[in-house]
């Protein structure tokens, strides 16, 4: 009796340990320690907008918010914020100082001697000043527009048309000739190029004689090229 007395008093009243904390323990496997030492402490994390992230194996921290506008990238392996890079206008644009002869039935490169604007040395002004060629860095989609001043003349075409590396045509415009005040004529490519790659305006007339290319003025012949992304 005395011993059935003893194990009694030892079971907790059923008023001591609620439901609510007896279903705390429903599928307890093992020491409830060693479970929470390997849960990630909440004190790791200070701010708002705190990352955490695995420095190593089995090693979080926490990565700082970063500032208004930052972005998240990766340096050194780990995760980390930085400020992206500001892209601003990248290209040219390039005029004639004079007109140029045009012989008939032969496509002539023109030169421009001129820049109005250059952001990243696309062009020399002497050599080779046919072509735009891309910086180092600087591959990626362009677009390139053309705009020409021709002397009169109806008879038979005109062809403009970029020409890429000298051997590859990217995109032309034909049309016929007239006698107008000096004709004038724009035209546009998006081409995807790398380092190195040039380009160049180049010009056929087959009217019989040759014809000046920028009749009408320095600024009424223009090769342009803009960047637009990689």
């Amino acid at each position: 009796m005395t011993k059935a007395r003893d194990i009694a008093s030892a079971i907790p009243a059923p008023s001591t340990v609620s439901s609510a904390e007896l279903g705390f323990l429903d599928g307890v496997t093992s020491a409830i320690q060693t479970q929470v030492d390997a849960k990630i402490a909440k004190t790791l994390t200070t701010t708002t907008g705190d990352i955490i992230y695995a420095s190593g194996a089995n090693t979080p921290a926490r990565l700082g918010i970063g500032s208004s506008a930052q972005v998240l990238t990766v340096a050194g392996g780990v995760p980390s914020w930085a400020t992206p890079a500001t892209t601003g206008f990248v290209g040219c644009r390039l005029s004639k100082t004079s007109s140029q002869s045009i012989a008939t039935s032969t496509y002539t490169a023109i030169a421009f001697q001129a820049e109005i604007f250059d952001t990243d040395a696309f062009h020399d002004n002497t050599t080779n000043n046919t072509r735009i060629t891309i910086p180092a860095g600087k591959g990626g989609y362009y677009l390139f527009i053309g705009k020409s001043n021709i002397a009169d003349s109806a008879t038979n075409i005109r062809v403009m048309r970029f020409f890429k590396n000298g051997a590859t045509q990217l995109q032309n415009i034909a049309f016929t000739g007239r006698v107008e005040d000096t004709p004038q004529f724009t035209f546009s490519t998006i081409a995807n190029l790398t380092a190195g790659d040039y380009v160049e305006l180049s010009f056929l007339q087959n009217s019989g004689s040759s014809l000046d290319f920028g009749a009408g003025g320095a600024t009424d012949s223009e090769f342009s090229c803009q960047f637009l992304g990689a």
